[in-house]
């Protein structure tokens, strides 16, 4: 079983938006058993969606389109089905409904251009959605299932759930997928690689490995697709275990979630606290651990210590370390941790200072130039990292090498 999507809209081709329904969309349909065979984006262009109908229609079983179902005149899609399918259009009763209940809810005029928009196509069978005016249609033509949808994410994740994926679950039978992923830090793809290639060359056939590399980290997620879906989660989890046994230095968690979530996870089933002391990451470590709900059981905050100053006055930095060795030393990032510990009152902290670039370098330390310190109940280990000269990848990296350190020291201690 073979889906498509096909996502319509200037907007997204010209990066005005980007289109998260897809990734969103492939999600779901891997889960139910359905591989994505292509995603496109094409523009409000008659002949363009016409072509991109053809074409999905000879690759795929099941084609899901987003977007251009709205009231302006830029939204073409409607018609343009119309025209594909050679069919016309009518006025569905439950969707004029919808719409009249959703204009009286907000209690705004509603103009022609509104009611027009429970307008379907003569051969479909009507989505009604309940989040917006647009109704979804599913229609079956020649074997094939063609759903078009709203392109607004939280109104096409409705249909998708409430509607879409039900409806398909009944009419087809579908294999179990099971996915398993692995996240690792502090190993890069190809020596990880090496590691497990004995193991990677020993699966079965119906059972996949991925490698999802990101700045400092490598996911692994293993893909099984059968019958039964206990046998096939109880196989991958043999593998996981030969693959988790190999690598165990560099394992932080068997989950697909962030790095700093893990970190937090781990730290809040233990009881123990965190604070940082950020110099030319600027609060972006802070940032990325207070994204996650429940933080506050692990982070207690710390400082954003830019200038030498405030290294000093909030971190108990001393002067003659900042004169001697520099903001961007060994010394001083392990005086800023352990003066975080100390001021903040955490069980553990982590300390960044370094060159974020593109300038401020210097031959003897120059931009991409980054120290790293970690203190905790035991100890204090810190690492001198050399990055290149994009700023961002360089505040970025700092972190996740910042969380990687923190993980494995946490690991150590609490073991």
């Amino acid at each position: 079983m073979l889906a498509e999507l096909i996502t319509i809209g200037d907007e997204i081709l010209i990066g005005q938006i980007v289109d998260t329904n897809s990734a969103w969309m492939a999600q779901q349909l891997n889960l139910a058993g359905i591989a994505v065979k292509q995603i496109s984006s094409v523009s409000d262009e008659r002949q363009h969606i016409l072509n991109a109908l053809k074409e999905a229609s000879e690759r795929a079983d099941i084609i899901l389109i987003t977007g251009g179902l709205g009231p302006t005149k830029d939204d073409v899609t409607k018609t343009t089905l119309a025209e594909y399918f050679n069919v016309g259009l009518h006025t569905d009763a439950e969707a004029l409904e919808n719409v009249k209940r959703i204009f009286s809810r907000h209690k705004g005029p509603m103009l022609e251009a509104n009611i027009k928009q429970a307008e379907v196509l003569e051969n479909c069978i009507t989505l009604v959605n309940s989040n917006g005016t647009a109704p979804g249609m599913w229609i079956e033509h020649e074997g094939k299932i063609y759903v078009s949808m709203p392109g607004v994410p939280f109104e096409m994740m409705y249909l998708m759930e409430e509607l879409v994926l039900p409806k398909i679950k009944e009419r087809f039978s579908l294999p179990s997928i099971v996915h398993h992923t692995i996240l690792t830090a502090g190993i890069g793809e190809s020596l990880l690689a090496d590691n497990i290639s004995l193991i990677e060359d020993s699966l079965p056939d119906h059972i996949k490995l991925a490698y999802l590399p990101k700045l400092g980290l490598v996911r692994l997620r293993l893909s099984g697709k059968g019958g039964d879906p206990h046998q096939l989660q109880s196989e991958i989890a043999s593998w996981v275990l030969k693959i988790t046994n190999a690598v165990s230095e560099f394992v932080v968690t068997e989950a697909d979630v962030p790095l700093e979530k893990a970190v937090l996870d781990n730290m809040a089933s233990k009881g123990l606290t965190l604070s940082v002391a950020e110099s030319c990451t600027g609060g972006y470590l802070s940032h990325l651990l207070t994204m996650h709900a429940g933080s506050s059981k692990v982070f207690l905050g710390g400082a954003i210590s830019y200038s030498n100053q405030l290294k000093e006055s909030m971190l108990n930095v001393s002067e003659d370390t900042l004169t001697k060795f520099g903001a961007v030393s060994e010394e001083t990032v392990l005086a800023m941790a352990r003066g975080a510990i100390k001021n903040y009152a955490s069980d553990y902290s982590v300390a960044i200072s370094g060159i974020a670039g593109p300038d401020g370098g210097t031959e003897e330390k120059p931009v991409g130039t980054v120290w790293v310190a970690v203190a905790g109940k035991t100890k204090t280990i810190s690492r001198k990292f050399q990055f290149g000269n994009k700023r961002a990848q360089n505040i970025e990296r700092s972190a996740v090498n910042a969380l990687s350190m923190l993980h494995k020291l946490v690991k150590e201690e609490q073991a």
